[in-house]
């Protein structure tokens, strides 16, 4: 990594927030550590927010939505929002400046992750840009402010907020992926049992990362597992 060389090209982003629960100030202090490492030192506005007993979900939807106005009420045009459990892993500035020469070029988009889950992704014109039916996790993601516009007028209706994002369209992601999630036990009460089991398999960063190689390289995978179906089947038959 390097934050210096990386510095200017976060200039590109009008704001930038980080989300994080009144309690977990060791979050705050690591995720500001991983921050420096990639040059938004100083750059990025921590929001504070309460914990949501009664309906964590609600909490983390609100939680990005107070981001999105926040942005918006500032006129941003475009809006970096991360969770306080934010990890760089593979970073360079390369990718980070194809992303950025997409997100200048294309009029289109709603959102670049900076890593997330996908139900399928396709190539685009641009090496190390993705274009992703997308699934789930918004620790790191930028938002245009067309389609932030939309989101901030929908009231919460029990849907999760990644749930309402996999709704739209126009959804991209940084290839290879470099924004994770530490194995930081969650917030999301809804989830403790899934993120123990996360945790136990090696965490949201190695599931995230299989699943980007899955997803990138599904016809071949595809391709070998029926063949090598085929000479199985063949060789029992025989």
């Amino acid at each position: 990594m390097n934050g210096i060389n990386a510095s200017k090209y976060w200039k590109f982003f009008d704001q930038v927030y980080c989300i994080s629960v009144l309690n977990r100030t060791e979050r705050r202090a690591e995720a500001q550590k991983q921050f420096e490492k990639v040059g938004l030192k100083d750059k990025v506005e921590f929001v504070v927010v309460e914990k949501n007993i009664e309906s964590p979900e609600k909490g983390i939807y609100d939680s990005h939505l107070a981001c999105i106005r926040k942005g918006l009420q500032a006129g941003a045009s475009r809006i970096l929002i991360f969770e306080d459990d934010i990890i760089f892993d593979r970073f360079n500035t390369t990718t980070l400046s194809r992303c950025i020469n997409f997100l200048s070029e294309c009029s289109e988009w709603n959102t670049l992750h900076l890593g997330c889950i996908v139900k399928g992704s396709r190539k685009t014109k641009n090496p190390s840009v993705l274009e992703i039916s997308y699934r789930c996790l918004t620790h790191a993601y930028v938002i245009h402010s067309r389609f932030a516009q939309v989101l901030e007028k929908i009231p919460w209706d029990g849907v999760p907020y990644d749930g309402l994002l996999a709704k739209y369209e126009g959804q991209y992601t940084a290839y290879p992926s470099f924004a994770f999630q530490s194995n930081s036990p969650t917030d999301n009460d809804c989830l403790i049992r899934l993120d123990k089991f996360r945790r136990a398999i090696g965490g949201l960063r190695r599931i995230q990362k299989f699943n980007e190689m899955f997803y990138h390289h599904k016809t071949i995978i595809i391709i070998v597992n029926i063949v090598i179906l085929v000479l199985l089947l063949k060789w029992i038959i025989t």
